[in-house]
C-alpha cells in the first residue's frame, strides 16, 4: 500500500454513538467498502470495454484474421 491520506465522513451523531458501542472501527469499515466499490467499479468498465472490443472483433471475418497472423508471422 502507498502513502496513506485521509477521508472524512459526515455521519449522524446516532450513529456515531452506535459506532463506539459496538467498537466499530471507522476507519477500517471505510477503507473496506472503498476497496470493494473501486473493485466493482473496476470490473464494470472493464466489462464495458470488453464488450465494445468484442463488437468491433466480430466485424472481421475469420478469413482476414487467418491473413492477419500469417503476414504477421512472416515479417518476423
Amino acid at each position: 500500500m502507498g502513502k496513506m491520506i485521509t477521508v472524512s465522513a459526515k455521519i449522524s451523531e446516532e450513529l456515531k454513538r452506535k459506532i463506539d458501542d459496538l467498537g466499530i472501527s471507522p476507519s477500517e469499515v471505510i477503507r473496506r467498502a472503498l476497496e470493494e466499490e473501486v473493485r466493482r467499479r473496476t470490473r464494470e468498465l472493464l466489462k464495458e470495454r470488453l464488450e465494445e472490443v468484442s463488437s468491433i472483433l466480430s466485424k472481421v471475418e475469420r478469413e482476414e484474421w487467418i491473413k492477419a497472423i500469417r503476414e504477421a508471422r512472416e515479417e518476423r
